[in-house]
């Protein structure tokens, strides 16, 4: 029997691409504990249990420290490794990405206070870069002018979640000799009145949220500084 000399030799192994490997490494350490204390493991353990040689175990190693996503220190024939924070965070948005294919797209309550801003709001917003990918995006021009919502640090953890949430991209510019960053904005309503949360790339702000509306939000909902929201968002 000739067997032609196309035809692809067969694997080893099924074994998941280097990707997939490196996460692998990543949610091997998890199970252990590496996200809160040091474990202690050779190359030739890590290889064993993700299905690699130790050669292909090390180099994954290697290539997440220098990476950020994992710190190693040797320990004799072993070695201490543990979970950086970015390791942790690739974690949650590979748990993330998961999570919505089973469940649909997230969903948050929160509350807060009214509270005056800077007044930036209103000279970006007025942006002709913005303006039109706001209409093209979220569908319609907001009104020029942010309303900003301070908050608890239990309601902040709650929206820091959102950083891991599929949302509408406005992407930055340059316009007038400057640069316009870009931000996300994820489908909101605040006491029952439709909007959008606005999450610039860069913010001057540590505890206060924005929001655009197509109308002005203090007025439709008759806000002042201090008055209490309630908020729902939306993943996109």
């Amino acid at each position: 029997m000739t067997v032609p000399a196309s035809a692809p030799s067969p694997p080893e192994r099924l074994r998941p691409r280097p990707k997939g490997e490196a996460l692998a490494v990543l949610k091997l350490l998890a199970h252990l504990g590496a996200d809160h204390a040091e474990v202690v493991l050779t190359s030739r353990e890590v290889g064993e249990r993700i299905g690699v040689s130790q050669q292909a175990a090390d180099r994954y190693l290697l290539g997440l420290e220098k990476r950020g996503l994992l710190t190693r220190s040797l320990a004799q024939r072993r070695q201490r490794l543990a979970l950086s924070p970015a390791g942790l965070e690739l974690l949650r948005a590979e748990y993330h990405s998961y999570r919505r294919i089973f469940e649909g797209p997230a969903k948050l309550s929160f509350s807060g206070v009214v509270t005056s801003g800077l007044g930036e709001g209103r000279y970006y917003l007025s942006q002709p870069g913005y303006v039109v990918q706001f209409s093209e995006r979220l569908g319609y021009s907001p009104f020029p002018g942010t309303l900003n919502v301070r908050l608890t640090d239990r309601a902040l953890r709650k929206v820091g979640l959102v950083g891991e949430w599929t949302g509408i991209r406005i992407d930055g510019f340059h316009a007038s000799g400057r640069t316009f960053g870009g931000a996300t904005c994820f489908r909101a309503r605040m006491n029952g009145h439709p909007c959008h949360l606005i999450r610039p790339d860069r913010s001057h702000y540590k505890d206060v949220v924005e929001f655009v509306a197509s109308d002005c939000l203090r007025e439709a909902l008759s806000l002042q500084d201090g008055s209490a929201v309630e908020v729902d968002i939306e993943e996109s």
